[in-house]
């Protein structure tokens, strides 16, 4: 009964808004068109489209703002007029009482807000679909005072979000059994994975936690800022976070005016998203204009200032080398190598043949290199995508759901920023470089390091362990003997390949000083 009478307030919502009659525009069918006129008649459709949809959203709840937030980058594929309004999802959702946050807060506290703070702002500075911000000023334990941000989440979010879950489940099951590409792209798998990143969103010292992560990922690269979090100050309904100063992202004048460069500035979006994906495999998978600012204090003038961590994604090591290897082979146009990662990893049937899965990916991304984003229209590169994937019976990856997320959420940003921006050639050399030192000798001579300790530890033991199982071949320890002769050979094997790669180099060197002697005597 729940998912029916939230079915019922979805259409209802959509018919009080007209978004019926957005939709139909483009299809000329008589039956629908009398339906839609006799379903809302005395309707007031006096404001804009682009308004109406934005109010549809927020009354639909948190699940539907976080998708307008998604499309509210993507100018490219919305009107001018729709975009604009869905960019107010972003920190404009309407606020709660300034009463119930501060409820929130001395209840998780157990202490007024007066006790709490030496000045707390009661109006709301941002507000989103998950929890609103206030600023205040925090007491130090020196006696001094700090800038603070207080993050306070909103009330019965549970509630509304297991409802809209519940109704999402119930359409994925749908289409599975009546769709055979429904069964392909997974949708409960999908339902699943957002399940997961949303109800984390709900505890606010996970997202703390992300960001103290994220902050000493970041620390040393110079081009991104992260707010510190004050540990005593954090509850799972309530976090107090440094506050940061900088201009939203989308407000590309008032960055221009203020002498940042914005070419650099989407060069460097650019690194940090993909040094956080494939360096760390722990990235901020919620990269809307809403969640960035830009730095223009003298010591961190120009730099990223991310917030929002309720949202990251993880990837593990097998993924990052898929993913790098996949990149790295697009960007050298090598179409047939990305044909058999696909099949050596299971997204394809492993009885495809790879030169048929190798031009059909060919044909739909060899027209769009070395063009800018401006020039690029995703759309019709996803629709021709989604034709071959579906062609060749191409399984969608739940766990990589965030970062393709993430990665339209980047590419919005970027064409908003630059639409100048080469993203092929921005991109091509950080994954090189990545790919080499995950299979160069340096990383040989870092595992090589990571296994030391382990090593010195066994590698002692081991003539006692062969003298006991000498003196007493019936002892059950001829399993442990053999397992540590077995790492005594990768040992050495590891050992092998240094010394012929060591041998390699300097037989490199001792050719090229010949070469360069023999030349100089010509």
């Amino acid at each position: 009964m729940k998912r029916l009478f939230r079915s019922a307030y979805i259409l209802w919502v959509v018919f009080r808004f007209g978004l019926d009659q957005m939709v139909l525009q483009g299809i000329n069918h008589p039956g629908l068109l009398l339906l839609s006129r006799l379903v809302g008649w005395g309707r007031d459709l006096s404001a804009p489209r682009g308004q109406r949809l934005r109010m549809a959203l927020e009354h639909l709840g948190p699940i539907f703002v976080k998708f307008g937030q998604v499309l509210s980058t993507r100018r490219d594929l919305l009107p001018t007029d729709v975009a604009d309004e869905l960019a107010l999802l972003q920190d404009r959702v309407p606020a709660f009482p300034s009463e119930v946050a501060i409820a929130t807060i001395e209840r998780s506290f157990g202490r007024s807000i007066d006790e709490i703070f030496l000045h707390f702002e009661r109006e709301p500075v941002a507000s989103a679909s998950i929890a609103q911000v206030h600023f205040a000023t925090l007491a130090t334990p020196d006696g001094g005072a700090r800038d603070v941000a207080v993050k306070v989440l909103r009330p019965n979010m549970l509630g509304v979000i297991d409802k809209d879950l519940d109704l999402m489940r119930l359409m994925a099951r749908w289409l599975e059994r009546l769709s055979a590409d429904g069964r392909r792209l997974k949708p409960r798998e999908v339902v699943a994975e957002f399940d997961k990143y949303l109800h984390d969103e709900l505890d606010l010292v996970r997202e703390a936690a992300n960001a103290a992560q994220l902050r000493r990922n970041m620390d040393g690269l110079d081009l991104v800022l992260i707010p510190e979090m004050f540990w005593d100050h954090c509850h799972t309904d309530v976090i107090v976070m440094e506050r940061m100063h900088g201009i939203p992202i989308s407000q590309v004048d008032r960055l221009r005016e203020a002498g940042v460069d914005i070419s650099k500035l989407a060069r460097d979006g650019v690194t940090i998203f993909f040094t956080q994906v494939f360096r760390d495999g722990f990235f901020h998978a919620d990269m809307h204009p809403g969640n960035i600012q830009v730095s223009i204090e003298p010591e961190t003038f120009g730099r990223y200032v991310s917030l929002d961590f309720g949202i990251v994604g993880t990837l593990t090591e097998y993924d990052k080398e898929y993913l790098a290897q996949n990149f790295t082979a697009f960007f050298r146009r090598d179409y047939k190598r990305v044909a058999e990662l696909h099949i050596e990893s299971g997204w394809v049937p492993a009885q495809t043949r790879v030169d048929e899965l190798e031009a059909a990916i060919r044909a739909v991304c060899e027209p769009y290199f070395d063009r800018p984003l401006k020039e690029i229209s995703l759309g019709m590169v996803l629709m021709r995508l989604f034709q071959t994937s579906r062609r060749f019976h191409v399984e969608i990856q739940p766990q990589l759901v965030l970062l393709q997320k993430t990665l339209l959420n980047i590419e919005g940003l970027g064409r908003q920023l630059d639409p100048e921006l080469d993203l092929w050639s921005t991109a091509k050399p950080f994954l090189e470089k990545w790919m080499m030192e995950q299979v160069g000798p340096q990383r040989l001579w870092q595992e090589l390091r990571n296994q030391a300790p382990y090593y010195a530890k066994v590698l002692p033991q081991l003539p006692r362990l062969v003298h006991e199982r000498l003196l007493n071949p019936r002892q059950p320890q001829l399993a442990l003997i053999e397992q540590l002769m077995a790492e005594q050979k990768r040992t050495n094997a590891l050992l092998r390949v240094l010394v012929y790669l060591g041998l390699g180099f300097v037989a490199s060197l001792l050719f090229f000083q010949v070469w360069i002697h023999s030349s100089s005597l010509y």
